[in-house]
């Protein structure tokens, strides 16, 4: 045999029944097909699944969940996830849900209702105040011996997109009834039109993808990774509220709007489905906005309208505008007419139409048009007509499984323009305007109570006076609500909108009327507003939080300690109330007791850049330098643009003797920030250390001009022309810092000085 082997391996043939023996064993081409799929299917899947179990258990990534369980005081509950937030917004940009504390178990004889929505449904700017607090007190009052929950699981910023998975959850969470109020973001929220966070008005399947993808720690790495590539150039590197949308208009026949509402309405049928297999029952609400004192943000005229029609258009314009200040609303309607004939899309024509109608009395027309003006605007904030619609339709088609509409506009205004004595701005109910939607929210939720529940009902609904003392609406909290808004009302698009100086007029003179309200009997009565308030209702997170807020505002700094102290307590798995203890221990002079609670605020929050500078500076008043620059800088990578972050660095590194880096940082702070006046006094100190006279002058009158009650900058300004020779000038500053602050001695010496230079003078 082995000869043989040798004799063919020296090039003999094979014969044909050999070479069948030696040949590899045929395998058929479906078992092929079959390894190969395997190859390209199971193994990769695979991979990923030992990846994923990886960077589980290395703790990587995120909580997807809008829910958490923990223990707090011995009791297992559902609290919100801070991290929610994560999958539909950049990180820089990320929003995060309001604190909420739930039994894991709903307590015996306690009705439980979810409210789901955006910042309206929340209670921007003060969810104390929103309308789903309002609920829960009206039920309370007019139901006594039940235990009502209204859990607000509503957020700023978010859509339908997110709130489909937070009803998803809801269902799990013994719910009796839910309510939603939803609609205004989906034009410029996650995945909207006009959005600024990502991709705008993609396919519900790519986003629910995506969202999905996010839910797993390698969609989370993968999303990571493309951060880090630059796959976000375009997206703001922090929150600056609605002007971040100045440059993402959408136009009336933009593509993407008849995306989102298709979205939409997917969106909330599967919340509509979820409901129902979860077996809760619903009400479901228009949503209502500002519309008689809320003028569009931006108008573009139609594609179509050539140079010559839009000149006449604004000559029309121009004209309708002088009858209407005049007062001349019929001459006005005319030309405002003429106007339309030309363009009717610009939105903020059809806004001036409405006001010329609503004051000739033509209800209806002023409603048509002040709608086309809210729906024609080209930074859509505001839930359009065509969104409502789709409500309104749903609930129709649902009407017969239980699902209960709500008609906002009517609830707020009887003629449905509702206004500014309903809204803060252009969707963000007042105080008046969140108890009347929560009225007519409690009429619907009791028809659809047990009936063991309504047959304990008393006589009528509380009124708006008592459901503000149990929530101790004082002067003092409205104060610090409208000072948020004319603060948000003073910068874009805000400034842009034609009736913004009124509205700037308005507010202020309401602060002025509370401040002048602010007498020591008020100040009294408010703190037994509160302390009733209190004893009726100790678990209150919120009312608690609000009485600290009180007393700090009001110089009770060591009783306010203790209200934050017990915050931290009830809260321990919320970043704010830490933050407020060791800001507040800061403003004692503590800073020492301030360090632990602003670093365990810092750890549960490491994006809160606020809370990293707080830190830093609590750590520089120590003389602990290097760690306060370390935090400093920290705030700095989270957000670059932020002139205060800036403004302490530089502090912190003028104080290591670094005062390159120091002026570096200043010039870059005010920079971003030209009014940032004591960036401009530090910068003026810095430039005079350096002998550089004639910069710092210029920064400590920019100071004066900014500040003009700042003594130190008159002081230091007068120096600065002493030291150009110019003395007339320098003891006119020096009289100036002396009539601010008499015991300045410096002032004093140098003022001397100077007197006794001039009478030696020749």
């Amino acid at each position: 045999m082995a000869k043989s082997r040798k004799h063919r391996s020296k090039g003999k043939p094979l014969a044909r029944e050999d070479a069948e023996k030696l040949a590899p064993p045929t395998v058929p081409w479906r078992r092929r097909w079959l390894y190969r799929l395997a190859a390209a299917t199971i193994v990769p899947l695979l991979a990923l699944v030992i990846l994923e179990l990886v960077l589980r258990i290395g703790g990587y990534g995120y909580p997807a969940s809008f829910f958490l369980k923990i223990r707090i005081q011995g009791r297992t509950v559902f609290v919100e996830n801070d991290k929610f937030g994560r999958r539909f917004f950049p990180p820089a940009l990320v929003r995060s849900p309001a604190p909420l504390v739930m039994p894991a178990d709903k307590p015996t004889n306690t009705y439980r209702i979810f409210l789901m929505g955006e910042s309206a449904a929340l209670g921007d700017p003060e969810p104390a105040y929103g309308f789903g607090r309002y609920l829960e007190v009206l039920l309370r009052e007019r139901f006594p011996g039940t235990r009502f929950e209204v859990i607000c699981a509503g957020m700023t910023a978010i859509n339908s997109h997110a709130i489909l998975p937070i009803a998803r959850e809801c269902a799990r969470h013994q719910g009796d009834l839910w309510i939603l109020y939803m609609g205004n973001n989906e034009m410029e929220g996650p995945f909207g039109a006009g959005t600024v966070f990502g991709a705008r008005a993609p396919r519900l399947g790519l986003i629910r993808t995506s969202l999905a993808l996010k839910t797993t720690k390698v969609g989370q790495a993968l999303d990571t990774f493309l951060d880090w590539l630059g796959t976000r150039a375009s997206v703001p590197d922090s929150w600056q509220g609605l002007k971040m949308f100045l440059d993402h208009q959408v136009h009336l026949d933009d593509p993407g709007r008849q995306q989102v509402y298709k979205n939409f309405k997917q969106n909330l049928e599967d919340i509509l489905r979820a409901r129902k297999k979860a077996g809760v029952q619903i009400i479901v609400s228009t949503v209502a906005s500002n519309l008689k004192d809320c003028a569009p943000f931006a108008s573009l005229h139609a594609a179509a309208l050539n140079g010559s029609q839009q000149s006449a258009f604004q000559q029309r314009y121009r004209e309708g505008q002088a009858l209407e200040t005049a007062g001349e609303f019929s001459e006005a309607l005319d030309r405002y007419s003429l106007a339309a004939s030309l363009d009717r899309e610009f939105a903020e024509l059809q806004f001036h139409l409405g006001r010329c109608h609503l004051a000739l009395t033509n209800y209806d027309q002023a409603r048509r048009c002040f709608e086309l003006a809210r729906d024609w605007d080209t930074l859509p904030f505001r839930a359009d007509s065509r969104l409502n619609e789709i409500i309104q339709y749903s609930c129709r088609e649902n009407a017969a499984q239980g699902v209960r509409e709500l008609d906002a506009m009517k609830a707020l205004s009887p003629r449905g323009i509702p206004g500014q004595e309903a809204f803060y701005e252009h969707v963000h109910p007042n105080f008046q305007g969140n108890y009347l939607l929560a009225r007519a929210l409690a009429e619907q939720v009791a028809g659809l109570l047990p009936e063991a529940i309504a047959r304990r009902s008393s006589a009528e609904w509380a009124p708006a006076e008592r459901c503000d003392q149990r929530l101790a609406l004082t002067d003092w909290n409205r104060y610090q609500v409208y000072e948020t808004i004319l603060a948000r009302l003073s910068d874009a698009p805000f400034t842009n909108q034609l009736d913004h100086l009124p509205r700037l007029k308005m507010y202020s003179e309401k602060l002025a009327e509370l401040a002048s309200r602010m007498t020591p009997q008020a100040l009294a009565r408010a703190q037994d507003t509160y302390r009733a308030a209190l004893a009726a209702a100790p678990e209150d997170g919120l009312l608690r939080e609000k009485f600290a807020e009180f007393l700090e505002r009001t110089g009770r700094l060591s009783e306010a300690t203790a209200q934050w102290q017990r915050a931290c307590e009830s809260l321990p798995h919320h970043f704010l109330p830490y933050f407020r203890l060791g800001k507040l221990f800061d403003r004692q002079g503590k800073f020492g007791e301030a360090e632990a609670p602003l670093s365990r605020a810092a750890a549960m929050r490491p994006d809160f850049v606020e809370g990293l500078n707080e830190l830093g500076r609590c750590l520089f008043k120590q003389g602990k330098l290097a760690e306060s620059l370390a935090r400093h800088r920290k705030a700095l990578r989270q957000q670059p643009a932020n002139p205060q972050t800036h403004y302490y660095l530089a502090d912190a590194l003028a104080a290591q003797g670094r005062r390159d880096e120091a002026l570096k940082s200043l010039r870059e702070a005010i920079r971003l920030q030209p009014g940032f006046w004591e960036a401009r006094y530090l910068l003026g100190v810095e430039l005079a250390l350096r002998g550089e006279i004639q910069e710092a002058k210029e920064q400590f009158a920019e100071v004066v001009r900014l500040r003009p009650d700042y003594a130190l900058a008159h002081l230091n300004l007068g120096v600065a022309l002493a030291n150009q020779g110019k003395l007339d000038d320098a003891l006119a500053e020096f009289e100036v810092t002396l009539r601010l602050d008499p015991e300045n001695k410096s002032a004093q010496q140098r003022m001397q000085g100077l007197q006794l230079f001039k009478r030696r003078q020749p």
